[in-house]
């Protein structure tokens, strides 16, 4: 076995063992591949929404309204109209 892949024991219900390997035979990739795929995107998923809810925690949106409250008395720029 290669040094850059494990091997681990994973129980599936049938249903979703069935429904992931005819997704990943119409994606053209063996059931391995498709199942570590869908485990990289679910890592990215909750990665990324760490990254927003730290970055929402230091946000000051007092200053953003008043930000916002200040160019919404200017009146828009030619073109920019709502129509």
């Amino acid at each position: 076995m290669s040094p850059f892949h494990s091997t681990h024991l994973l129980h599936l219900p049938p249903s979703i063992k069935d429904e992931a390997a005819r997704c990943a035979q119409a994606d053209g990739v063996s059931f391995d591949e498709f199942v570590a795929t869908a485990v990289a995107e679910k890592i990215a998923a909750l990665d990324k929404a760490a990254f927003f809810a730290e970055r929402c925690a230091r946000e000051d949106f007092g200053a953003f309204d008043q930000l916002m409250s200040r160019l919404r008395s200017k009146p828009l720029p030619f073109g920019d109209e709502a129509s």
